[in-house]
């Protein structure tokens, strides 16, 4: 079981120092993630983005597996049990705001979790409420996971600021 402390309303900063540490947040954010939320990542190419999404995937029970969206933009994983659908989109190649208004992600949010890695700077116009995840990694590979809520939907939420590290289970690949 995962040992995770939690903090309301302010930005919180989570070391993970494994893979399966990051699925585990993952994990803990879906128990907190409600339909039409939207997380945005941001961090190096590498540094856990889409590890974060698989726990997350497994946190809401998807289907599928949640692998990169990189070539294909976005992906709608349904849910298996009747939670939210995660839609999984990798802003990488567009080239802002425009271009994300183009993949018509405002008809899905409001009944799904949507996350989207690399959206720093071009998905903050989809909504006011938002949690902004900035991945650090290390040289060790340790992550340090900066969660930073926007807006009036995570006032009261309280954010994980701890995940026990050596929580390794429900490591999919």
């Amino acid at each position: 079981m995962t040992d995770v402390t939690t903090t309301a309303n302010a930005s919180t900063a989570v070391t993970a120092a494994t893979d399966g540490a990051m699925r585990a947040l993952g994990r803990t954010l879906a128990g907190l993630s409600r339909p039409g939320d939207l997380l945005i990542l941001s961090g190096p190419l590498g540094a856990g983005k889409t590890t974060l999404t698989q726990g997350l995937g497994q946190g809401l029970g998807v289907r599928g597996s949640v692998t990169s969206p990189t070539f294909v933009i976005s992906r709608i994983h349904p849910s298996l049990v009747g939670g939210p659908a995660l839609v999984h989109v990798d802003a990488y190649r567009l080239g802002g705001p425009d271009e994300v208004d183009d993949i018509d992600l405002d008809m899905t949010l409001p009944e799904s979790v949507t996350v989207v890695e690399w959206g720093e700077g071009v998905a903050e116009g989809l909504s006011d409420d938002r949690l902004e995840i900035r991945i650090e990694r290390h040289p060790d590979d340790t992550r340090t996971v900066h969660l930073t809520p926007v807006g009036g939907r995570w006032a009261d939420t309280d954010l994980p600021v701890a995940v026990d590290p050596a929580d390794d289970e429900n490591t999919e690949d």
